[in-house]
């Protein structure tokens, strides 16, 4: 026989919902089954964002900076900047100047931190809303700000929802959510679960990196 010649299989929210309780050796019999398993599938990815960053969840953002403005208001669902970068055009040319990324100490002992020049260094403040810093201030309204930035999982707010991952995630969506399951009604299971859960979740992880290659060099020094 032929094969489909597709490629397009994807979870969407009720049919994960429904393989899970499987999976849980449950059965989804009322609307608030599957409202609990909607609220434990937006936990669950919560509780993704702390084991390593989801690299399909890194977008490049780019923002005109404002002369005399050192601090920025990034977005709520932001977990964190990877890596940025100012661009600056001079002469219809552009050039790429990296910033170094700086912890809060280091950033509250620049005594001047209004001193306005290229930016070489930022601060992200981690709350609620993540507040940016750079230093210098910036001293024009013509440099780019880009950087590429961590973003949570999108939230399952409807059955017919597609899951916000990619396919090689879709074991341990549905494992991860059976074990969650097994937490609130069938603790019997709950050992199995959380083992295959685990396991799932490791193997998708172990490939979702930066696949360029490392080389070190040892530095030897002579007296």
């Amino acid at each position: 026989m032929a094969t489909s010649g597709t490629r397009a299989f994807s979870l969407d929210v009720a049919t994960a919902i429904e393989e899970a309780y499987e999976l849980a050796g449950l059965e989804a019999r009322t609307s608030y089954d599957a409202v609990t398993a909607r609220r434990s599938l937006n936990i669950m990815f919560a509780d993704w964002s702390n084991r390593g960053i989801q690299m399909w969840e890194v977008s490049k953002v780019e923002l005109t900076l404002t002369q005399g403005t050192n601090e920025y208001t990034l977005n709520s669902f932001d977990i964190d900047i990877l890596d940025a970068y100012i661009e600056r055009t001079e002469n219809n040319t552009v050039t790429d100047y990296v910033l170094d990324r700086v912890d809060r100490n280091e950033y509250i002992n620049i005594p001047n931190k209004s001193t306005q020049a290229r930016s070489t260094e930022f601060w992200l403040e981690r709350l609620k809303e993540p507040v940016l810093h750079l230093y210098p201030t910036p001293e024009n309204s013509t440099d780019k700000l880009v950087y590429y930035v961590w973003r949570r999982i999108q939230d399952n707010t409807a059955q017919v929802n597609d899951i916000d991952i990619p396919s090689r995630f879709m074991p341990c969506v549905v494992s991860g959510l059976a074990y969650y399951l097994c937490l609130k009604k069938n603790v019997q299971k709950l050992a199995i679960m959380k083992e295959q859960y685990e396991q799932d979740l490791a193997n998708a992880i172990r490939y979702d990196e930066d696949r360029s290659p490392l080389r070190l060099v040892p530095k030897h020094e002579y007296i």
